[in-house]
């Protein structure tokens, strides 16, 4: 008898991207064709979606797409169900203020909440790489926490959701590359 292979498998780099991104952008459309609230309900799918395929074709779901999903489920819920578009707004200020909280916890008891959930994608890294990464992520998502709370409370729906789509991923691959030079110094060498 065999024994099924439950290891995640790894997928091309760019279809990991669309299935991370694919339900952000059916968001984007949705809203610009149809109002926020048919782009939440298209979000709540897409995002199941993206669940469904990420884990048929890796055997495992990412920590954050989880997180985001149930995220995404309970507030865009109360969204449609209250017809009250700030609960889907206040979502992403939860998500990044959830997220830097975690670092922040995982900070203060000697942890890397970030090395659990990015090692395997990393090349090796001293501790305190990992300590400085851990806390410039903590960093940045409490400033995209408060970027979306001034966002969302100071202009349009619109204006928001292009926000979300064309000011936050900037900033976060921006934020990215920066981490470039920390991630090279901290590197472990191979022998």
């Amino acid at each position: 008898m065999t024994v099924p292979d439950t290891r995640p498998r790894a997928i091309n780099p760019w279809l990991k991207l669309a299935i991370e991104m694919g339900p952000l952008i059916l968001f984007f459309m949705a809203n610009a064709k149809f109002g926020i609230f048919a782009a939440t309900g298209t979000f709540m799918v897409a995002i199941l979606i993206a669940v469904a395929v990420s884990w048929h074709l890796t055997r495992h779901v990412p920590t954050m797409m989880w997180v985001t999903a149930i995220i995404v489920m309970f507030f865009g819920g109360l969204t449609l169900y209250l017809n009250d578009e700030r609960f889907i707004k206040v979502k992403p200020t939860l998500i990044n203020g959830l997220f830097g909280g975690m670092l922040a916890f995982g900070l203060a008891t000697g942890r890397s909440y970030l090395k659990v959930v990015l090692e395997a994608s990393f090349p090796p890294m001293t501790e305190r790489g990992w300590r400085l990464l851990s806390r410039n992520w903590m960093l940045f998502f409490f400033t995209m926490a408060v970027v979306n709370e001034f966002v969302w409370r100071n202009f349009s729906t619109d204006f928001w959701v292009g926000f979300k789509a064309f000011g936050f991923l900037p900033l976060t691959f921006l934020f990215v590359l920066l981490q470039m030079p920390l991630v090279m110094r901290h590197q472990i060498a191979d022998d």
